[in-house]
């Protein structure tokens, strides 16, 4: 099997090329329509990309909702993905979005810690319930979060996890030559594979994965789906790229799967 080429996505994606500039300039524009409600740069620790990015309704928030970003752990910033904060906001929700350290100057594990510290800042800030979700590996850290073994002090505010495009199971990812960067061991793959870990009791979790996806993305999905009991959407004609554009829109069916009913 060609580990490299099945966990690989934007050379299956048409324009693929595309998506990080248009990314970018949504983010800007989103931001700059804000005005004084897009409170940037919020300090959660002092590494230097310890920090997130906290957009606020109209009114008084609803309660917090934060969407983590992916890349592959080693790639982005809060920045370019500003614009998936609409939906929620338009929706009357507090959205921040976090900072991390990349890797390989950060492992796994370590940036698991980050996005508990960054929830937990995020939370203070703003009052209610809190729903979670991120994409690609900021899907694996949002799934991280309804984990019991993450110490998350906000975690009996937790109300809906929604992780998109997650990698669940760490453990094929050691095959693939982007582990120079992660540097996951064994024993790391495993203990930061959410599929592997055992979920937070009572908390609602949906998985979410396109269905033009790569098939190692959706078995992914499929994987903590299965494990840990959870709804699971394999939403059809979306790929790894555009999975996450309804989250732009307030009735969006992926804004409508992280806040409806709440």
């Amino acid at each position: 099997m060609d580990w490299d080429a099945a966990y690989a996505n934007a050379p299956f994606i048409p324009g693929a090329e595309g998506f990080p500039p248009r990314w970018a300039a949504e983010a800007a524009a989103f931001r700059g329509r804000l005005g004084d409600r897009a409170r940037l740069g919020i300090a959660y620790g002092a590494g230097e990309r310890e920090w997130l990015d906290l957009f606020l309704p109209a009114g008084a928030p609803r309660g917090l909702m934060v969407f983590v970003h992916g890349g592959y752990w080693r790639a982005f910033g809060p920045r370019d993905w500003s614009g998936f904060a609409a939906g929620g906001v338009a929706r009357g929700w507090a959205v921040a979005l976090p900072g991390y350290t990349l890797a390989p100057q950060a492992r796994i594990a370590g940036i698991t810690r980050q996005i508990a510290a960054a929830v937990a800042r995020a939370a203070a800030e703003v009052a209610g319930p809190v729903a979670l979700t991120g994409h690609s590996a900021g899907g694996h850290l949002a799934a991280r979060m309804a984990c019991t073994d993450v110490a998350l002090p906000v975690a009996d505010r937790l109300v809906r996890v929604v992780p998109v495009s997650p990698l669940g199971d760490l453990r094929p990812l050691l095959n693939l030559a982007l582990n120079a960067d992660f540097r996951l061991d064994a024993a790391e793959a495993e203990a930061e594979s959410p599929a592997l870990r055992s979920p937070r009791p009572g908390l609602p979790v949906h998985v979410w994965v396109g269905a033009d996806e790569r098939p190692a993305f959706v078995e992914q999905a499929r994987t903590l789906a299965a494990a840990w009991g959870a709804a699971l959407t394999v939403a059809p004609g979306r790929h790894h790229f555009d999975v996450i554009d309804p989250l732009m829109h307030p009735e969006g069916d992926l804004t409508e799967a992280v806040l409806g009913g709440l």
